[in-house]
């Protein structure tokens, strides 16, 4: 019997030793110290995805090539219309096409000129503007929500590797926990239900690491992704050392700030802004354009008295009459109004929205990180004591095997739960970001 207790006693005592082990590096075999360097310094930390994705993501470069398209268009909008020139033939006899037949005919050559009503050109140009202002904005905009997006992949990411890593240590103790059983089992001292049951809660294991493995393949291609890189790309991150969640300023502290820094409400006032003159553009459509022309014409032969028949000069002016403003330039007017009215209503929506936005990623952050807080200082605390306690009892026959390995599993699944809670406090961190326009969001900055 005694020999038999030392052989389950050290066994166990390996057992729980042998991670801790596994965890220091070995300073007698610098070759892998150095590789296990060399990993670490080709890590991806999360500052690097986002320095990588903002310079290469080909959305954003696409949002930058559209803002730049539309700051060429205003100039255009507010310059003159090409003047035409024209070559006419006119009074042409068609018995002969003689130009020196007649004294009516003459060559002649144009130059006109369209002048739209005096304000007209500057608040198209103003629209535009105002339009490709808001384009510009769109594109830090876009740059604040990929951001959000590479931390929260990356984070999620760093949660799968976690939780792997937590799972290839429960694989380990309950292989071990298996060939305890087993070892029991053939001494007589032990149930075959204990094996049996052993076993199956290692091929759970084996299960959830599949599906992890698989929600890790799906995160890095994402990630991948969003950084321009191929798909295919294998990806380690780089752990933070300071893994502390910050407290943040108040949530109305938060939502008066986003109103005066999201890019969103900032490019929808610009199109408010544009509505505005295209409403004053329609009201001058009330006024007529004008159309300036000046010709010369030569003529050839003579006149009857034997003189040469001299040149003429002709100057046209015309310009459009609004005689139809009745079902045109009112309903014009009508349409700007109802146009500037959907821009303001968007504008109160999407402020409505953003304070929406701000409200759930507080209530997000702040559920998660009680829960890190409860989990890190309460749960996997008691549940480690728990699992020692246990541990005790089994070794004098007090607590049988299977509780102990459920009470080592709950403290897994507990550390899991615990790195989920993290990650998914660092992803409301991201999207509160986003959502506020800034990264002054914590308690203390003073910018």
């Amino acid at each position: 019997m005694l020999p038999h207790k030392f052989v389950v006693f050290g066994f166990i005592l390996s057992l729980f030793c042998s991670p801790l082990l596994a965890a220091v590096p070995s300073p007698d075999n610098p070759d892998e110290q150095n590789e296990a360097m060399r990993k670490l310094a080709s890590a991806l930390t999360v500052s690097a995805s986002v320095e990588v994705a903002v310079a290469d993501n080909p959305g954003l470069s696409a949002m930058r090539a559209r803002a730049e398209a539309m700051s060429a268009i205003p100039s255009q909008l507010g310059t003159l219309p090409d003047p035409t020139l024209s070559f006419n033939a006119l009074n042409l006899p068609v018995d002969t096409f003689n130009v020196g037949q007649e004294g009516m005919t003459q060559m002649q050559i144009g130059f006109g000129q369209k002048f739209p009503f005096p304000g007209k050109l500057g608040l198209r140009e103003d629209a535009a503007g105002h339009e490709a202002k808001a384009a510009g904005i769109e594109v830090e905009e876009s740059r604040l929500w990929l951001i959000r997006n590479v931390r929260s992949t990356w984070w999620r990411l760093f949660y799968v590797d976690q939780a792997l890593n937590i799972i290839n240590n429960n694989k380990v103790l309950l292989r071990q926990f298996v060939e305890i059983a087993q070892t029991k089992y053939k001494v007589g001292k032990g149930l075959q239900q204990d094996v049996l049951l052993a076993q199956l809660e290692l091929s759970k294991l084996l299960d959830q690491e599949v599906q992890l493995s698989g929600m890790r393949r799906n995160e890095e291609a994402r990630l991948n992704a969003l950084l321009n890189w191929p798909t295919m790309r294998r990806l380690t991150l780089q752990h933070p050392i300071v893994l502390e969640l910050p407290a943040l300023r108040q949530e109305r502290v938060l939502q008066k700030q986003a109103e005066t820094l999201r890019p969103l409400l900032i490019a929808q006032q610009s199109r408010i802004n544009a509505a505005h003159s295209r409403v004053a553009l329609a009201k001058k459509d009330y006024y007529p354009d004008f159309n300036v022309g000046l010709a010369y014409g030569f003529r050839s032969g003579s006149n009857p008295d034997g003189s040469d028949r001299p040149d003429m000069a002709s100057l046209r002016f015309s310009m459009n009459l609004p005689l139809y403003s009745g079902s045109k330039q009112d309903k014009a007017v009508d349409q700007r109004n109802s146009e500037l009215l959907q821009q303001n209503y968007r504008l109160a929506d999407a402020r409505e929205q953003v304070h929406a936005q701000i409200s759930q990623a507080m209530a997000d952050y702040q559920r998660a990180s009680e829960q890190v807080i409860l989990f890190k200082t309460g749960i996997i605390p008691q549940s480690r004591q728990t699992v020692d306690s246990m541990l005790a009892g089994y070794q004098v026959n007090k607590v049988d095997f299977l509780n102990l390995v459920r009470a080592q599993l709950t403290l897994y699944n507990y550390e899991i739960q615990y790195w989920l809670s993290f990650s998914t406090a660092q992803q409301a961190l991201a999207a509160l970001e986003a959502v506020v326009g800034s990264e002054t969001i914590y308690a203390g900055d003073n910018s």
